[in-house]
């Protein structure tokens, strides 16, 4: 019988919704963290950021680091560990990810807790660069936003491990470039441009020029039937036809697992073979995770949340 894992979605800093969620799939904490006498957790990665007014990330990392430091849990990378590593991270004497008083604010909360504290962070950071692009287990792919079969390929041959090393980092964050656009796709989504003088104005306020998109919708006829986030209005580019380059994610291939899309409502699979965990906890949703048990087909009763 394969390896049951418990997939949980995007944490951002909300500490006590992963200790009870974790309580509620029979998970106990032990010596060597939480722990399960049967099962794993599969974290999918942006335990950081948002929530600026908490100050649980200490104890979040806390919880994760030793699951998956103790075989308790396996994780992937999210844009957000990403972009920290970036923001941290000086090349030419200066950082890879601008600090800019977007990019500043939007790093705030972790930058609340451990600008104060150089060793821990330098340990978060560091748990954070061994982190996976992606995972192939059994019967499972596990991706932060957007499985690409291409990216994934591109950045196999440049990291077998799935790891970032310092130069594939740097490659990563200057635009243009081969492996900026793989990693961008893998940990943030796929995105269309729009038309000249389209935009709109995404959660945070900011004007966007490009629509992230639905990539496992393999029925639509138009862009507006897969533009992110749902309900967006783009105008009279809603009309313009699907991208031949949108990634496909086979009806056949083994079930994919995504978090990042601030998805709401009542969890459910997005396809017979993906489903998204990220319900938007840092907006007041829910923590969600999926307890997977090897089957070709998800269900809907195996989600699971503390109501």
């Amino acid at each position: 019988m394969p390896q049951g894992y418990d997939i949980i979605g995007d944490i951002h800093g909300h500490a006590a919704e992963l200790e009870r969620l974790l309580l509620h799939l029979g998970y106990r904490e032990t010596g060597s963290g939480f722990c399960h006498p049967g099962r794993k957790v599969i974290f999918l990665g942006d335990f950081i950021d948002r929530g600026e007014h908490l100050r649980q990330h200490r104890r979040l990392l806390e919880i994760v680091m030793a699951m998956v430091d103790n075989g308790h849990a396996l994780a992937v990378m999210g844009n957000h560990e990403f972009n920290a590593l970036a923001f941290h991270t000086l090349h030419q004497g200066e950082p890879l990810r601008p600090r800019t008083r977007r990019n500043t604010r939007q790093h705030q909360a972790f930058l609340n807790e451990f600008d104060d504290r150089p060793a821990l962070k330098r340990e978060v950071l560091d748990f954070f660069r061994q982190l996976p692009m992606w995972l192939e287990l059994e019967g499972c792919r596990v991706v932060h936003a957007c499985w690409a079969q291409e990216h994934v390929d591109l950045l196999r041959d440049r990291a077998p491990d799935a790891r970032l090393d310092h130069d594939l980092l740097v490659a990563a964050s200057t635009r243009g470039t081969a492996e900026f656009r793989a990693v961008e796709t893998l940990l943030k989504g796929f995105e269309v441009s729009l038309p000249e003088g389209i935009a709109f104005a995404d959660k945070d306020g900011n004007s966007r020029e490009a629509v992230r998109v639905q990539w496992w919708k393999r029925e639509a006829s138009c862009l507006g039937d897969i533009a992110l986030p749902l309900g967006v209005d783009i105008g009279q580019a809603a009309a313009l036809g699907v991208p031949e380059d949108v990634p496909e994610y086979p009806v056949d291939a083994v079930p994919c697992f995504i978090g990042h899309y601030w998805l709401h409502g009542e969890p459910g699979p997005l396809t017979d073979n993906v489903a998204c965990l990220d319900y938007s906890v840092a907006g007041g949703g829910k923590l969600v995770a999926y307890r997977f048990d090897g089957e070709r087909e998800l269900e809907a009763s195996s989600f699971a949340y503390v109501p």
